[in-house]
């Protein structure tokens, strides 16, 4: 990704180096640092802010409404839900290419790869008339069924660039066709079982309603004008996490014949809850384009 400045050095000059003169070499003044000092991706550019989260943001729900689209607004049908059947056999991989060991890159990858999957639920907004701003923590609030007793959940916000994006946005050298890039902004993974505590873990009743709810880690981000912003939702993410044998058993004394096949469905009242920093009159209609 091209960040437009030596993101890097600005940390060492402006934050790291002053602190450590200061407490390892007692010279100059203590550093005055604010409570969060955080790059904004998107915008490319550090930003200080007083309390963290941001004191002024407006709390907003992001739906995963029917036929692959996102916004704003509630869907009107409570019992509407997508669906995909998980195969431990099969897992979904966290990058579209082999590689011997894991990359860095795999946080900047482009999703497409995910998006063409059957296991994969991909809901995409319609172009943004005005930059967006997200802070602070989001929070995925599901309502799932399953047809097994344990099954993961990974959720990613992601960043569709406009299909005119010339390639010359990427980083120098990169040979990453920017022209729809899908630019994973965060992700997290929920397994099941520990949806409601990690100290007692919990099984599913196999094909009940159930909320899933848990937090993804904090963004500073910018989704700029006629970007999308999509979710997707699946069950695996290998190998960054282990292959869930879909069962609410001890994955650890699992048995290859102990790895199943789970029916998810994610009904469509499904959303995240994010924290808008700076939005311009921008609205996420139910009419958007279906990618899924």
């Amino acid at each position: 990704m091209k960040f437009d400045a030596p993101t890097g050095q600005y940390y060492l000059d402006s934050m790291f180096l002053p602190f450590m003169n200061y407490y390892l070499k007692n010279q100059s003044n203590a550093p005055e640092l604010a409570e969060a000092t955080v790059f904004q991706t998107g915008a490319n550019k550090w930003r200080t802010f007083p309390t963290w989260p941001p004191a002024h943001t407006e709390e907003r729900s992001l739906y995963l409404l029917p036929n692959g689209k996102l916004g704003f607004s509630a869907p009107t049908a409570t019992n509407a839900f997508a669906e995909y059947i998980s195969d431990p056999a099969n897992p979904m991989p966290y990058q579209g290419k082999i590689h011997r060991e894991r990359t860095r890159e795999y946080m900047l990858d482009d999703q497409r790869f995910a998006s063409t999957r059957p296991d994969v639920l991909t809901f995409t907004s319609e172009p943004l008339t005005a930059d967006s701003t997200l802070a602070g923590p989001v929070l995925a609030d599901l309502l799932v069924s399953i047809s097994t007793t344990d099954a993961d959940f990974v959720v990613k916000l992601i960043d569709v660039y406009p299909e005119a994006t010339p390639d010359s946005a990427a980083a120098p050298g990169s040979s990453a066709n920017m022209s729809g890039y899908q630019q994973l902004v965060r992700a997290e993974i929920m397994r099941g079982q520990y949806r409601n505590s990690f100290e007692n873990p919990t099984a599913f009743t196999p094909n009940a309603v159930t909320p899933v709810k848990y937090e993804i880690p904090d963004l500073l981000h910018t989704f700029k004008k006629g970007h999308r912003l999509m979710v997707q939702i699946q069950s695996s993410w290998f190998p960054l996490t282990n292959c869930n044998p879909k069962q609410f058993m001890n994955i650890y004394q699992a048995n290859p014949e102990d790895y199943i096949k789970s029916t998810i469905r994610v009904y469509h009242v499904s959303k995240l809850q994010v924290k808008v920093l700076e939005i311009k009159n921008v609205e996420l209609s139910q009419t958007c384009t279906d990618k899924a």
